[in-house]
């Protein structure tokens, strides 16, 4: 019997709007989704802000699209991008979009892809507008990819540098935690995860520089954590005692 296939994905990236330092790093990230099928990049690369791509086109199999800059003011590769998303999605043959850019310009466009009912990865800087980030399915900051492309040393339980506070993720899983039906205050960890994707597309481990959940919800301090004999973790708000 096969196994079955990785989702297949089309990976757009938006050169003008993403750093080639994260190349390294994106698509290891995306191979934790599925299968780039479809590798574009989208930019004027006789422009020394795009041309740091083309050292990474080859190794990573990156098709290049020039757009030249005829006109000032008006982004010929979004235009060659979204056409080509289009195109792509109404062909029926992907699971899922992956979006680099840190541009609230491809709003819409996400938008538009889930509304047919196909996942949308979004991959930018901390920056980007909160507007691109919530139309996607997951958004991943490339901060924390930058630093595994960089091949920045890191233990494997932490990540180079935190882009948030550690009391914003004890508010978030604590969120998490009271929308989920438990009759005793104990929920499964993997439920926790699910449902902080839900409510915030960023969310992220690797935001509060920790590579996993169940490191994050112990450092926070704020959880009781118990691991019955084969079963899966479950977390709930710490008891103040009897």
């Amino acid at each position: 019997m096969s196994e079955p296939r990785s989702p297949r994905l089309a990976v757009l990236i938006d050169a003008d709007n993403a750093s080639a330092r994260i190349a390294d790093g994106l698509f290891e990230e995306i191979a934790k989704i599925g299968e780039a099928s479809v590798r574009r990049i989208y930019g004027d690369f006789s422009h020394a802000r795009s041309k740091s791509w083309a050292d990474v086109l080859q190794k990573h199999a990156i098709m290049p699209h020039q757009q030249f800059a005829y006109t000032s003011g008006k982004n010929a590769s979004d235009i060659a991008l979204v056409i080509d998303a289009m195109d792509l999605l109404h062909s029926g043959r992907f699971d899922g979009f992956c979006l680099v850019s840190s541009d609230s310009d491809f709003t819409t466009l996400a938008a538009r892809i889930r509304e047919q009912g196909i996942d949308v990865y979004g991959f930018g800087e901390r920056k980007t507008p909160e507007s691109f980030r919530q139309a996607c399915r997951r958004f991943i900051y490339t901060e924390n990819l930058r630093a595994v492309s960089e091949g920045s040393p890191q233990a494997p339980e932490t990540t180079k540098k935190p882009l948030e506070p550690l009391n914003k993720a004890t508010q978030q899983v604590k969120k998490a935690i009271a929308e989920l039906d438990s009759d005793d205050g104990w929920v499964t960890l993997s439920g926790v995860g699910k449902q902080l994707s839900n409510l915030n597309s960023d969310f992220d481990s690797r935001n509060y520089g920790i590579a996993k959940l169940s490191d994050l919800v112990r450092k926070t301090g704020a959880f009781d954590i118990e691991q019955p004999k084969g079963s899966s973790m479950r977390i709930r708000l710490k008891t103040t005692g009897k």
